[in-house]
């Protein structure tokens, strides 16, 4: 009798045995159908110019400035872009010159508010408030601070494009000084310095407007231009490396 209930106590437990791996085999298969696997519809980051994530307004530094550029306020942009326009005709149409423009606005300034004051003080009445500007040394030590790290950043960039460690930035501002050149013997500093401020108040937000057919065609002409530059390193810069090796070989 005793053997025979240790012998069915062996079978209960051969028979328990496989329905728990079944079991553990059963949850192991349902936490691997839980777990998410890769999405087949991943979406593909799009291009953007000069390889920005963040929207133009953020890149301008989403305060007035950008307000103003983005046209967000349209009397204020029109204003300023009016302002400009106005400051441009001045001296190129009317042929004013800066200091005399200057001297006669100050001039001008100066004789309203000395006869202003005395008007109020003939009629027993408190001279009209003119606001102090005073530039503290926090601010003036800040600006000089920036303007360091400006310069320092300019300088470095500058050493490193002379001793030829980045070819492709030498290539872009050798082509941006030629352009700049080229155009300024057309045209006078005043006249390129408007077209260069009616430039920052129409082409940001035209690019905000047409972003993506924008960002479509500049892909397009920067895969252009990432062909053409292999074959020019493969022709021509190779070779301008290869030769102080041949130099020393020799």
């Amino acid at each position: 009798m005793a053997e025979h209930s240790e012998e069915s106590v062996l079978t209960e437990e051969i028979q328990q045995k496989p329905r728990g791996h079944d079991s553990s085999s059963s949850l192991s298969s349902d936490s691997d159908a839980e777990k998410p696997g890769p999405s087949p519809s991943a979406k593909v980051a799009p291009y953007r110019l000069f390889s920005r994530e963040r929207p133009v307004h953020q890149v301008l530094g989403s305060g007035r400035i950008a307000d103003v550029v983005l046209w967000r306020n349209k009397k204020i942009s029109a204003g300023v872009l009016s302002g400009a326009t106005a400051i441009w005709a001045l001296f190129e149409l009317v042929g004013y010159h800066l200091l005399t423009l200057i001297c006669q606005g100050l001039m001008l300034s100066l004789l309203v508010l000395f006869l202003w004051s005395k008007a109020y003080t003939l009629i027993n009445k408190s001279p009209p408030r003119i606001p102090e500007v005073n530039i503290s040394e926090e601010q003036a030590i800040e600006v000089a601070f920036n303007m360091r790290n400006e310069m320092n950043r300019a300088s470095a960039v500058l050493r490193e494009i002379a001793l030829g460690q980045d070819l492709k930035k030498f290539l872009a501002v050798i082509a941006v000084l030629w352009i700049l050149s080229t155009v300024g013997s057309s045209v006078n500093f005043l006249t390129s310095v408007y077209t260069t401020f009616m430039t920052l108040l129409t082409v940001p937000v035209l690019y905000e407007k047409y972003e993506d057919k924008i960002d479509a065609s500049a892909e397009k002409a920067m895969t252009a231009i990432k062909q053409q530059y292999a074959v020019f390193d493969a022709k021509v810069v190779s070779m301008i490396r290869r030769g102080p090796l041949k130099a020393k070989k020799h």
